[in-house]
């Protein structure tokens, strides 16, 4: 579950975000929508823990993360958030699914290889396990990112734009297993998005532009 309260987070005088308090309940997805400097981005960063709030609260899977150490803050994130970056970068001299395997080994997880190729497969990266990730495309990359995201099990997945740079096809593959995905693992999902395509796909929506 996610939990936030009157978050609050500054970058300068002229870039001021406050954010409105939500609750998305396990199994539960729900979509942010917003304008380019709508703050989407920021939002999200502060709910995957990679930025402060200068006021507020959050809370993920029933812990309240601002009573986290910076310490705990990088094995509680490894451990409990999956990430689907705009711009997915990966470690270069790993193979495709040696990438999902570091990130198990990263977050203290049980290696799981089965797992991490049964995701791949549903992605559509089953024929490519052994490639280098400079060698996929950008569509490619951005589902081996999704993987990432989904190969710990997270109680939170966040996407940024995780459809930007797929076909209808794709498009609707992704939404589907990130979905199915936070169902079956009883797993918080937040995508923010300018994704028109993605209105039909998630009923509970989140305009910055009407808060």
């Amino acid at each position: 579950m996610l939990q936030t309260s009157n978050l609050h987070f500054a970058y300068d005088a002229t870039a001021v975000f406050d954010f409105p308090s939500i609750r998305v309940e396990e199994g539960e997805s729900a979509l942010i929508l917003g304008n380019s400097g709508s703050g989407k981005t920021t939002w999200l960063h502060l709910l995957g823990l990679i930025l402060s709030p200068d006021e507020g609260t959050i809370e993920i899977g029933g812990v309240t993360t601002h009573s986290l150490s910076t310490k705990e803050i990088d094995v509680f994130r490894g451990q409990h958030i999956g990430i689907v970056f705009q711009r997915p970068h990966f470690i270069r001299a790993l193979s495709t699914l040696d990438n999902l395997i570091y990130a198990q080994r990263f977050a203290k997880q049980e290696i799981d290889a089965t797992f991490c190729k049964e995701l791949l497969d549903r992605l559509g990266l089953g024929d490519s396990l052994n490639k280098q990730t400079t060698a996929l495309s950008i569509g490619q990359q951005q589902r081996l990112g999704i993987a990432r995201a989904l190969v710990n099990k997270p109680s939170l997945i966040l996407a940024d734009e995780p459809t930007s740079a797929l076909d209808d096809e794709n498009c609707k593959t992704v939404i589907s297993l990130l979905k199915e995905q936070a169902k079956e693992l009883n797993t918080s999902l937040l995508i923010v998005t300018h994704d028109q395509r993605l209105k039909e796909a998630v009923d509970h929506q989140i305009d910055l532009n009407h808060v």
